[in-house]
């Protein structure tokens, strides 16, 4: 979008600008003293104090640029900012071998706690599944008895976090023994609980063992809440053993084995009933006190075809056991991922705070076992990753088109030597106001450099046509710059002004900030820095006469 915008842009200026001018400006136009004359005396003369300094000025430049570099570190990072919608995704999560009654029971008990809250509007329940996707970042988890989901509409954004904070605290108190999270819709790809750590390895059992080992750690920071695994609970289930010798001899397979303990413990149909249009399906099976007796079901009586029953303890083992439910793999390997909510931090600083703790983790690992940091912190990566895999082709293109303008590899270098100073404004801006640098910032940074790169290539260019001209270098630099003062302030202030309406935007304002802090620290420095570093890099000697002819080589 913004690439055909620009290009239909400078279309229109060097095609139709030029003949509306035709018919609308006078033939004759009077010099006149314009109200922006007032600036430019007062910036010649700072200009001409920069260019007779110029190497306090380089300097006191990339002192700011060092300066800027470290305040840069102490911006947070960010992913994607929340959504600015009114909903809340309530989502719960009980023991993996809950039923879907004891899911339906618990969200009821929350059902009467929403119901209470005059900041809700209204609310829907999922049991069983994940809420459906009638948003697109949404990502429904995959259904499972155990869990529900609720999308929470407020009456507004402020209302939003009230009741996100209200719940939280009632949920911790009065469901500590399931995992709840109450979080704003996201924006852009769905990422979920905001710190993740993979813990992979071939035996479930010490990827057990070490994930309770990475929680431990995660759970040590303050910021850190509702430490959970996404896997690792053992359920108890009545395990026979058939011993096919012994069920061969009297003539038992494990087909009727199996109908027999179905028809005890889960029961089978026996006939039907007719309620209006549905048939009810009425099934017999033993007592609750008899289907979990051990006794009872060694003892239970199996018919052989033979007309005679056997007892099941003379052909099988009973025993009750543990085993894992849910066993998720990642590369085929056994992984539990240790996930947790922040208040007050953003993902990257958490995560840069446990390094050294996962790093002594990670050194104590056995061959075939790892941790790996995902959540937000990889999202990030990834995002950015994507837009660094094209920057390179990016950059040739536009060294290409540099040199086809100012060829010259020197005034290349000068034009991209300002490009990074952009840094400055944007770290001014964005630090005092705790904006986090994501995503959508880094795009504002992309598109700043191709503008301080335009103004820059402005200016080198109207000083090279000023040498050309037959200026003395001087005297050249002097006049290209104040000479293009006017058009570079007013594309710049352009920009900026584009930009304030979305300044205070949920999603777009990182950016917006972004651009706007950088364009007007860059401006000043392509009208201040660039003239000086100019005169320093190719030393040219100050003379007062404008009078002298100047012969370029």
């Amino acid at each position: 979008m913004i690439a055909i915008a620009l290009v239909a842009s400078w279309l229109v200026a060097i095609l139709f600008s030029p003949v509306v001018g035709v018919y609308v400006l006078p033939k004759r136009i009077e010099r006149k003293q314009h109200a922006a004359g007032r600036f430019i005396a007062p910036y010649r003369r700072l200009l001409l104090v920069c260019m007779r300094h110029p190497y306090a000025v380089i300097g006191a430049t990339v002192g700011l640029f060092a300066l800027s570099a470290w305040g840069a570190s102490r911006l947070e990072d960010q992913f994607f900012p929340p959504s600015d919608r009114p909903e809340l995704v309530l989502s719960i999560s009980l023991p993996q071998n809950a039923s879907l009654y004891a899911t339906q029971h618990v969200a009821d008990q929350i059902e009467k706690l929403l119901a209470q809250d005059r900041d809700i509007l209204s609310w829907s329940f999922y049991v069983g599944r994940g809420a459906v996707r009638f948003y697109l970042p949404l990502e429904p988890p995959p259904p499972n008895e155990f869990m529900a989901q609720a999308v929470i509409v407020t009456k507004g954004i402020a209302a939003r976090e009230q009741v996100a904070a209200r719940l939280a605290t009632v949920l911790n108190g009065q469901f500590s023994d399931i995992t709840t999270r109450v979080a704003p819709l996201e924006l852009g790809p769905p990422v979920g609980w905001p710190i993740k750590y993979r813990v992979s390895g071939e035996d479930p059992q010490a990827v057990r063992r070490l994930a309770f080992d990475v929680a431990r750690v995660v759970n040590s920071d303050v910021h850190v809440r509702n430490v959970n695994f996404d896997w690792n609970e053992t359920i108890k289930v009545l395990r026979i053993d058939i011993d096919q010798d012994k069920a061969n001899q009297v003539g038992m397979t494990s087909d009727l084995v199996s109908r027999a303990l179905n028809a005890v413990l889960t029961g089978s149909t026996i006939t039907q009933l007719r309620d209006a249009t549905y048939l009810i399906d009425i099934v017999a099976r033993s007592e609750r006190s008899e289907s979990i007796d051990l006794a009872t079901i060694r003892d239970l009586q199996l018919p052989l075809p033979s007309g005679r029953s056997v007892p099941l303890s003379d052909v099988a083992t009973v025993e009750y056991t543990d085993e894992q439910p849910v066993i998720w793999r990642r590369k085929r390997l056994p992984t539990i991922t240790v996930q947790a909510d922040l208040v007050g931090a953003q993902s990257s600083a958490i995560v840069k705070h446990l390094a050294p703790a996962v790093d002594a983790l990670r050194a104590r690992l056995p061959d075939g076992y790892q941790i790996e940091v995902g959540g937000i912190v990889e999202a990030t990566a990834h995002a950015e990753a994507s837009v660094a895999a094209v920057v390179p082709v990016v950059a040739i293109i536009m060294l290409i088109l540099l040199m086809a303008q100012l060829q010259s590899f020197q005034r290349v270098l000068l034009v991209i030597s300002v490009a990074p100073l952009g840094l400055i404004g944007i770290v001014m801006t964005m630090l005092p106001s705790r904006t986090p640098v994501g995503f959508v910032a880094l795009l504002g940074f992309v598109a700043l450099v191709g503008i301080i790169i335009r103004n820059s290539v402005i200016l080198i260019d109207q000083i090279e046509t000023n040498i050309r001209s037959g200026q003395y270098p001087w005297h050249a630099v002097l006049n290209a710059a104040t000479h293009r003062l006017r058009p570079i302030v007013l594309t710049a202030a352009a920009a900026i002004l584009g930009m304030l309406p979305i300044a205070l935007d949920v999603f777009w304002g990182p950016m917006a900030l972004a651009i706007i802090g950088g364009l007007a620290g860059a401006t000043l420095l392509t009208l201040i820095f660039l003239p000086a570093l100019y005169i320093a890099w190719f030393r040219v000697k100050e003379i007062d006469s404008e009078e002298l002819k100047w012969t370029p080589r």
